[in-house]
């Protein structure tokens, strides 16, 4: 099996656009779709449906996707261990738009010696990072187990920086033209959040956070993606969701949708670091990066496992 192709065809997966798991590999876009379609011919299956916006997993491709993860770093670390030097620094996030994946971008940027690897797991269950980084595959994650007594004796958690949360709504909806809100004023509004995972960290952040304000949080329904989320949003004039102020997403102009920045207090989501006793070396300057971060204002409501601590 060739591992390029495979390497290929998990990059594809993760990016969702053969052009871009091209760019990230340095080579053609035709060069990736003939590895992938030699792989499916390999296989004799199909791996991914073309779609408008990209490719998407077939059912095959979705039982495929975790055991070439395995292939690649497998290679990986079998290159690494005959190869002079270390390699990259590599980090988990949630996704590629989201606000840790922006923060580290901002870093790479002032420091673009720095040889860095941003990865994304997939995963909602934190111990499945967790697992990673002490075996070694990755070198951090942007994870948070709520009882930190339960991680292994060779892991640790950190706080890392603490994420405002914002209403994005429709132009339709009713909090649409204001310019900031308080939590009181989302009482009895819909806030959809779909696909929140059971026992996850921000299933335990959204129940502390509807107690707390006495919010109505509609986690119903799978999670298609961003694109239904904010197709959605656009077209209702009753549901709302939550986003992280330095999350990035992009609509059609035409959604004319609003991020209303919330106030008063300030609700954050704090993000942490799940990383080694002994980390890798280039860990330091990022932590001292995340340090530099504007502060919230005083009056900031996080959840009760929320940690200041570095």
């Amino acid at each position: 099996m060739d591992t390029e192709a495979v390497r290929s065809f998990v990059r594809a997966a993760e990016l969702g656009q053969l052009q871009h798991a091209a760019n990230e590999l340095g080579v053609t876009q035709q060069a990736v779709s003939k590895r992938i379609a030699a792989l499916e011919r390999e296989l004799q299956v199909r791996l991914f449906t073309r779609t408008a916006r990209g490719v998407e997993l077939t059912i095959d491709g979705q039982a495929f996707l975790p055991h070439a993860r395995s292939i690649v770093t497998g290679v990986e670390r079998a290159i690494t261990a005959i190869r002079p030097g270390s390699r990259a620094l590599r980090i988990d996030v949630l996704g590629l738009r989201s606000a840790q994946a922006v923060v580290l971008h901002d870093y790479w940027r002032s420091h673009p010696e720095t040889d860095l690897d941003v990865v994304t797991l997939k995963v909602n269950d934190p111990r499945v990072a967790v697992a990673a980084v002490e075996a070694g595959e990755i070198d951090a994650s942007f994870r948070t187990v709520t009882d930190p007594a339960t991680l292994p004796r060779d892991v640790h958690m950190i706080h890392a920086f603490d994420s405002p949360l914002e209403l994005l709504v429709g132009p339709r909806h009713p909090l649409a033209s204001a310019r900031t809100l308080t939590p009181p004023q989302l009482r009895r509004h819909r806030i959809w959040v779909p696909g929140i995972a059971a026992g996850s960290e921000w299933s335990e952040f959204y129940d502390q956070l509807a107690t707390e304000f006495d919010l109505r949080i509609d986690a119903a329904g799978p999670h298609f993606g961003d694109e239904v989320l904010l197709d959605t949003l656009a077209d209702s004039a009753d549901v709302a969701t939550l986003v992280g102020a330095r999350d990035r997403y992009i609509w059609p102009t035409n959604h004319d949708l609003r991020r209303i920045p919330i106030v008063n207090p300030t609700i954050a989501y704090p993000l942490s670091l799940v990383l080694p006793r002994t980390p890798h070396p280039g860990l330091r300057a990022i932590i001292d990066h995340f340090g530099s971060l504007t502060p919230l204002p005083e009056a900031t409501w996080r959840p009760s496992w929320a940690t200041t601590r570095r």
